[in-house]
């Protein structure tokens, strides 16, 4: 198997400030009155749900591709990839508020480009999200020769994207490479011919759910616009 994503603990450190600022005042209200305090105890109990981030640890397989997101499938269709100037297989993972929003790289490789676009903030669940909400998009090339492209897509209530990878560097499958604030997606385009592994409504795990496998041999194509 492939070494634990990161040495993090459970709570994601992009949690931490807002988990602080709200139990501290939740201490606060209640030295004044028990019952006043419950709610800010409640939206305490909301951010640390929101921000766990669980260790998990990659199956086995060269061929494979891995939820980068916890969340349910909306999408398995055959797109444009129009960040790697490709036809692909689009699979598309939804996250509510409730799902963890720590992002995970979907296989072994080098990053070939990371390129942020502006956008608006319609239902991450829509499919027009996909192209028209800010995102993060990120060209990924395995060491077999695929190219594999990773998208955080910003929600309705998404207002910041994170990512900590950059051209250059070398990830592993399972990866912690970013984190969403609340509702979003994480759009994967894969080569054609890859045999997905999910269908629309799965419930999906990051790094623990196979997404799909990929071809034998890497379907030839256009170079990444960016690489």
């Amino acid at each position: 198997m492939n070494r634990p994503p990161y040495p993090h603990p459970i709570i994601a450190r992009e949690g931490w400030p807002f988990l602080a600022g709200f139990v501290l005042v939740s201490i606060l209200v209640t030295f004044w009155s028990g019952a006043a305090s419950i709610p800010f105890w409640l939206l305490s109990l909301f951010v640390l749900q929101f921000f766990r981030d669980p260790a998990r640890i990659a199956p086995d397989g060269s061929s494979i591709v891995i939820s980068p997101a916890d969340g349910r499938i909306v999408a398995v269709e055959e797109v444009r990839d129009v960040y790697a100037n490709r036809d692909a297989l689009k699979i598309s993972v939804f996250m509510n508020v409730f799902n963890v929003h720590s992002n995970r790289c979907p296989v072994k490789g080098a990053v070939q480009s990371v390129t942020y676009f502006p956008g608006k903030f319609f239902n991450a669940a829509l499919d027009k999200a996909s192209l028209e909400n800010e995102r993060n998009a990120t060209v990924l090339l395995t060491e077999q020769g695929h190219t594999v492209t990773a998208v955080q897509v910003a929600g309705l209530v998404a207002k910041r994207i994170l990512c900590y990878i950059k051209p250059g560097d070398n990830v592993y499958a399972g990866q912690r490479y970013g984190f969403i604030r609340f509702g979003s997606r994480v759009d994967v385009y894969l080569p054609p011919g890859s045999r997905p592994r999910v269908a629309i409504g799965d419930k999906v795990q990051a790094t623990s759910t196979v997404l799909a496998e990929l071809p034998d041999i890497p379907v030839s194509s256009t170079e990444p616009e960016n690489a």
